[in-house]
């Protein structure tokens, strides 16, 4: 992390925002949609759909920005339905629609930033109806429509599953502070792309019946924006850097099954003590 060297400064990061009320038309249909989905799972083959309902917060970071750790904390929610594909329900495709809010923040010391130290750059973009915050290093806020499509495996008598997926995710919102300085870049700036592409991968513990914990790791597989860092140097010779960036997090979240039945696990072992969870999720009898 090269922040501490005194031989080297940031000079720009190009940053904008844009309010909610931005999203698109066909964003709200989709989340009309999948809201009726879910609403009406038990009266469509009710044995088959399962909808839930998602709700926590992320702890993300940007890679690529020159500030690291897990320190921006965010909404992630939403509805979501799983549909078993085997008589069993072991392994289930599970369909999600959020709302997840990600980007990255650090903090400083007041006075860190001495802006004598850099070039004419640094300022473009600048709000200046904000005075300069010097105790914000870094806060950048990207708020998301989010669709992961996953593929999960349950074991059945511990109550766990594992997933792995896709997802994208269309950028509705986007505000930043970098070295002190609120930025007026917007959605339709382009200083960050639209969509964002990435990989997932995660795990559910049952708590209580239909009540689970959710921990999700998601990264962008193709970066969110591409943009150059100018590092000048006391003898006054500069070094123009190329950073990627791309999304990087970590989620907790509560997720409830809405229309999942569950009966007592009476399998003992032969000291009498339960093997497996207490509540085994009802299998359906596709047949009947």
């Amino acid at each position: 992390m090269e922040e501490d060297n005194p031989l080297r400064f940031e000079t720009f990061l190009y940053l904008r925002g844009e309010n909610f009320m931005g999203m698109k038309n066909g964003v709200i249909r989709i989340l009309i949609g999948i809201a009726v989905c879910v609403m009406f799972v038990q009266t469509v083959d009710a044995q088959r759909f399962i909808g839930s309902v998602v709700a926590g917060c992320n702890f993300s970071q940007i890679e690529g920005d020159d500030v690291h750790g897990f320190y921006k904390v965010g909404f992630n929610g939403g509805l979501g339905l799983t549909l078993p594909v085997d008589r069993k329900q072991h392994w289930q495709v599970c369909l999600e629609l959020l709302y997840s809010m990600k980007g990255s923040k650090k903090t400083c010391q007041p006075g860190y930033f001495l802006t004598s130290n850099y070039g004419e750059s640094m300022f473009q973009d600048v709000d200046w109806s904000v005075p300069i915050d010097s105790t914000v290093k870094c806060n950048i806020s990207l708020d998301y429509v989010q669709i992961p499509l996953m593929m999960r495996y349950e074991d059945y008598y511990s109550g766990c599953s594992f997933a792995l997926g896709f997802s994208w995710s269309r950028l509705v919102r986007a505000k930043e502070i970098y070295n002190g300085y609120l930025r007026t870049t917007n959605v339709r700036s382009g200083t960050y792309k639209k969509n964002d592409w990435s990989i997932i991968a995660d795990a559910n513990i049952r708590l209580y019946k239909n009540l689970s914990l959710n921990i999700r790791w998601e990264y962008s597989l193709v970066p969110i924006r591409v943009t150059q860092f100018e590092y000048m140097r006391n003898d006054g010779s500069s070094l123009v850097e190329t950073h990627k960036f791309h999304n990087h997090l970590l989620s907790m979240r509560l997720v409830y099954f809405i229309n999942e039945k569950f009966y007592k696990n009476t399998r003992v072992n032969k000291y009498g003590q339960t093997m497996g969870v207490k509540w085994l999720r009802e299998i359906p009898d596709y047949n009947e």
